[in-house]
């Protein structure tokens, strides 16, 4: 009877010891997965930002260069699919599908912004317009922050999936849901990958 008992005493401890080990997996799982979101969430902060200034720049833009009509509509346009593309990966950050179709909808947002600015060059007023200037300063140093956050979440992201693949978490974290999470990653050419040259 003794006997039983220390067997059944065993047991429990180790079922025990081996439900806080799984509990503890999955509340690293939730915590690195929840960083991650957050780490897109400052990415979302300055993409926002940076969409509420570019139609002001156009609008500045727009008074010098009438005859450039269609490069300022593709800035417009551009700035509005790459805001779509944010609103999808908001609502499902490290979503694989949601970072190819913003990453993609930044790119042609980065393209027709540096040929905006490759425009900008021809018009010497424009250039020396003063909420112009402005402008893109606060477009610089916001595209800046953005680099920041992306390295952030990237950061985030490669933690929580080198945790989600390490054995033996890889096991508990497909019985628990926890699907791998898409880095938010650039995939021009090395020359699209130059930042716009914001010089008025």
């Amino acid at each position: 009877m003794k006997a039983l008992l220390i067997v059944a005493l065993v047991l429990v401890a180790l079922v025990v010891v081996l439900g806080a080990w799984i509990a503890g997996i999955y509340n690293t799982l939730v915590s690195l997965r929840n960083r991650f979101k957050n780490a897109f969430a400052q990415i979302d902060v300055q993409l926002k930002r940076r969409y509420d200034l570019i139609p002001n720049l156009v609008e500045v833009a727009k008074g010098y260069m009438k005859h450039e009509r269609e490069t300022l509509e593709a800035v417009i346009s551009a700035r509005n699919a790459a805001k779509t593309g944010l609103v999808a990966a908001a609502a499902n950050p490290g979503d694989a599908a949601a970072m190819t179709t913003l990453t993609g909808a930044e790119n042609a947002l980065g393209a027709s912004l540096g040929r905006l600015f490759a425009l900008a060059e021809a018009y010497p007023d424009l250039k020396a317009n003063q909420n112009m200037m402005q402008l893109s300063e606060e477009l610089t140093s916001t595209e800046n922050k953005v680099a920041f956050a992306r390295q952030a979440f990237n950061d985030s992201v490669m933690e929580y999936n080198t945790k989600r693949e390490s054995f033996p978490d890889t096991i508990f974290a497909g019985m628990f849901g926890f699907g791998a999470a898409e880095l938010l990653q650039a995939t021009e050419s090395a020359e699209e990958r130059k930042a716009p040259q914001v010089k008025f």
